[in-house]
């Protein structure tokens, strides 16, 4: 009898409406653990190299870890992977809440979602058991609505739905899955191909959490973090969220203020997270099990911008693209877009990135009020960022060019392809290369475009010399170099990045620097839940495995080196504050990037040799690619 699992995959063909149950061994578990590295593996034995990411070929997997619904903090995640829409590449996705472990209290560890369904369905799965209902009267509805009906339909409040919303459903390619209406796997486009699936959510409940091998070591991980909580420095977040460091940010030179021309925004304190607590939060919420508490719901009741607490609160993410990109400094109206993209299924990264672009060109009479509806698309326009989100979300008027994201909207409109803020076409998050430079190679060579949760941020380095050095990294850079050092730094720690989103552990709570568990507690945790004798060694290994499979389904779908790039406004200087006149050089990009593609084992392009797959036991790949 397996520990922290339950050998259990649910395959669902939507064509012929059949639900498979695969049964893996011992060994296929421990080789991948669940989440991102499970997923992308199915991916790839699935899906057919040219596949169309919104067409039936496309397999979508949801996904948990062998550690999901154990009782400790940061272990309730969900990572969902198809082929992108947005790039057109891998697609991978995580999200929290309480929907991963009343997955795996449902009785399955992920699932596999094949095809299309003739008309709209929902999966629901409880006590391991599956099946396929009509969703026809949900299609079109928002999400807390269609969390409501199901929840009502089948009889019972505790129910948790997962869901692609009305934007998936339009086409918008940076639909979002969204949970319990306000957790989300925004990037990469994932909601709209679960709605091009005909699929509209997935309820999930019940009672049959997997045992832990060893209970105690299991309760040992879990008093700790308790017993630490409010020393480490999590602690702070836990307090005011993410967005709490959206002022330090812009102190530092380092919040990206419209369409990133600037790193400092002078409207920082009034939509930061201390803001938040102190006028519009309600109450802090939490995931399944964790003791951080750092997700905000808010309410506003009185003004122009009303905001329902049923949506939650915006992120750090969104203060700043909805915020900062955008030049708005009005809390309630960022809180708002944030609400439209929760109703709607929306990543907030792309839209407000998106919406910042649109912003830049007609401040520069690129496009005008004729193309934009009558909106005076200005930077510091509140009520013009709130109207074009959910003009987007409707995929309505100009909202329709938008909901294509940026990269896609330069080049339908044939302008502002220089004022794009993408790798991949996707849009970049809220951290900037330009004052932490490990982030310009990470943003390039990230397999699903510009990702600031795939590795740890420069200034750690220099701040936490003990957890760095479990992993043999010992020798801290300055926050604005990109020496060899600085790109071994970059690579060990993506490894571990990778390995949480495979085990499925949440990046706030485990890692190698501020989080409340380093390394080692990752290791104890997963030892204390499976039974296994795992090493951080091992762990790292299936980081390494996970980062590869991603990797080789782009080299399958024709890409390398020449997709691994930074856009052009990271090398214009920037203008005001600490970061005044900093700009990335597209020289040291390229010369890191040749270093970092030499020190993960791949070939010129960026592209894993048949010896590196060998290595990672992936010869199967290898055979598949012919390398």
């Amino acid at each position: 009898m397996p520990y922290g699992y339950h050998g259990k995959i649910l395959h669902v063909d939507l064509t012929t409406g059949k639900l498979e149950v695969e049964e893996p061994n011992e060994t296929f578990y421990r080789k991948y653990m669940g989440g991102s590295a499970m997923g992308v593996y199915y991916l790839l034995k699935n899906t057919p190299p040219g596949a169309d990411p919104l067409g039936p070929e496309n397999t979508l997997s949801l996904m948990t870890g062998v550690v999901t619904g154990a009782p400790f903090s940061g272990q309730s995640r969900v990572t969902a992977t198809a082929k992108s829409p947005v790039t057109d590449l891998v697609g991978d996705s995580q999200s929290g809440g309480f929907w991963p472990a009343e997955l795996k209290g449902a009785g399955f560890d992920g699932i596999v979602i094949h095809g299309q369904a003739e008309k709209p369905v929902y999966l629901w799965l409880h006590d391991g058991e599956a099946e396929l209902r009509d969703a026809a009267h949900l299609w079109g509805k928002f999400t807390a609505d269609v969390e409501d009906a199901i929840r009502q339909e089948l009889d019972d409040k505790r129910i948790r739905v997962l869901q692609c919303g009305p934007a998936g459903e339009q086409g918008v390619l940076f639909g979002a899955l969204i949970s319990d209406a306000n957790r989300a796997n925004g990037r990469t486009g994932m909601g709209a191909v679960m709605a091009s699936k005909n699929l509209k959510a997935v309820a999930v409940r019940g009672r049959n959490r997997p045992k832990s091998a060893n209970p105690d070591t299991v309760k040992a991980v879990a008093k700790w973090g308790a017993d630490n909580f409010e020393d480490s420095d999590i602690y702070e977040m836990g307090l005011d969220g993410t967005a709490g460091i959206a002022f330090s940010q812009s102190e530092g030179g380092g919040l990206p203020t419209r369409n990133w021309s600037s790193g400092i925004f002078e409207g920082a304190e009034a939509i930061s997270g201390q803001r938040m607590s102190k006028t519009i939060l309600k109450e802090r919420d939490t995931c399944f099990g964790c003791v951080v508490r750092c997700k905000r719901v808010v309410e506003v009741t009185e003004g122009p911008f009303l905001v329902d607490p049923r949506y939650g609160g915006p992120e750090y993410e969104t203060i700043a693209t909805m915020g900062s990109y955008c030049g708005v400094s009005d809390l309630a109206a960022v809180a708002l877009a944030n609400q439209l993209c929760n109703m709607y299924g929306m990543d907030t990264i792309s839209c407000g990135a998106t919406v910042a672009w649109a912003m830049d060109c007609f401040e520069q009479g690129l496009i005008t009020t004729e193309q934009t509806d009558g909106i005076e698309l200005r930077f510091g326009n509140a009520g013009a960022l709130v109207q074009m989100v959910e003009l987007i979300g409707k995929r309505e008027g100009f909202g329709r060019v938008l909901g294509e994201g940026s990269a896609r909207a330069a080049e339908k409109l044939g302008v502002g392809q220089d004022l794009v803020v993408a790798v991949k076409k996707h849009e970049l998050p809220a951290h900037m290369p330009q004052v932490k430079r490990s982030l310009a190679l990470i943003y390039a060579v990230n397999p699903f475009g510009a990702d600031h949760q795939s590795h740890e941020h420069d200034p750690s380095y220099r701040w936490y010399p003990d957890r760095m050095a479990e992993l043999d990294l010992m020798d801290p850079q300055p926050e604005d170099v990109l020496n060899a050092e600085k790109v071994r730094y970059a690579l060990y720690n993506q490894y571990l990045y990778s390995c949480m989103d495979s085990v499925s552990v949440c990046q706030f709570v485990f890692g190698s620097a501020w989080q409340l568990y380093g390394p080692s507690h990752l290791v104890d945790a997963v030892r204390g839940v499976t039974g296994w004798n795992v090493s951080l060694w091992e762990l790292l290994k299936v980081g390494e495995r996970r980062l590869n499979l991603l990797r080789a389904f782009n080299a399958r779908e024709g890409t390398g080196a020449e997709v691994d790039t930074v856009p052009p406004k990271l090398l214009v200087p920037l203008q005001g504050g600490a970061s005044d006149g900093v700009a990335v050089t597209a020289e040291e990009v390229e010369t890191a990037k040749a270093l970092y593609y030499q020190m993960a084992g791949w070939d010129e392009n960026g592209c894993p040799t048949r010896a590196k797959l060998e290595e990672l036991a992936l010869g199967w790949l290898a055979d598949a690619l012919a390398v």
